[in-house]
């Protein structure tokens, strides 16, 4: 099983979702799926509750969902039981996710079945911090090369051509950009376009 990462557990993330609570709509949902199980069962709503949780939490910020720690504190407060029982059911199930997530939320499944026909042969994807290419963001890498100026078509087009075994253009995918000069030229220090201009008279150095 993959490795789960830690829940953040920030001042900023409490001071946001602190005060969840069901809204309307979720807590009649949430006393149906209640309603199903005998009374001093209530444990057994563990993993609907975090469902239904980790989907309020994705349509209050157009994600796929994602478990805030104060978040199960609340399934856990709902349950009455122990914040820790809620947390292993979230820690266990591939299905909760631990951290923010985007909008498309992609997984690749890595057990031996899909390995062996080849679903981790040609692409493995591996969220990263910093690359340094702020300057020419979004950017991804791939191997040893970076792809700069990315969106949806020019990633596409990349990954199109790499699984076609070729070698598509690395660096700036912009039409015209060298590298990471400013597109429609410089905004800033002009005057040293054409010249080595000295500024400091300028500055007051």
């Amino acid at each position: 099983m993959a490795d789960a990462p830690n829940i953040p557990d920030e001042a900023e993330v409490r001071a946001r979702w602190g005060n969840f609570a069901w809204t309307d709509e979720n807590q009649k949902k949430a006393n149906e799926i209640l309603a199903r199980y005998p009374k001093g069962r209530e444990q057994s709503c563990s993993i609907p509750f975090l469902d239904l949780a980790q989907r309020q939490v994705g349509a209050e910020t157009q994600t796929q969902g994602w478990l805030p720690v104060p978040v199960i504190e609340f399934v856990a407060r709902q349950l009455g039981v122990a914040y820790m029982r809620i947390y292993e059911v979230a820690t266990f199930y591939t299905m909760f996710n631990l951290a923010p997530v985007g909008r498309y939320h992609v997984q690749v499944c890595g057990t031996t079945p899909c390995m062996l026909r080849g679903s981790d042969g040609m692409f493995t994807l591996t969220e990263v911090e910093c690359m340094g290419n702020c300057a020419s963001a979004p950017m991804v890498q791939i191997n040893d090369d970076n792809y700069e100026d990315l969106d949806y078509d020019r990633t596409v087009t990349i990954l199109e051509a790499l699984a076609r075994g070729e070698s598509p253009k690395t660096g700036t995918q912009e039409p015209g950009r060298h590298t990471v000069e400013p597109i429609g030229g410089p905004t800033t220090l002009t005057a040293m376009v054409g010249d080595n201009h000295d500024y400091r008279g300028e500055w007051g150095a």
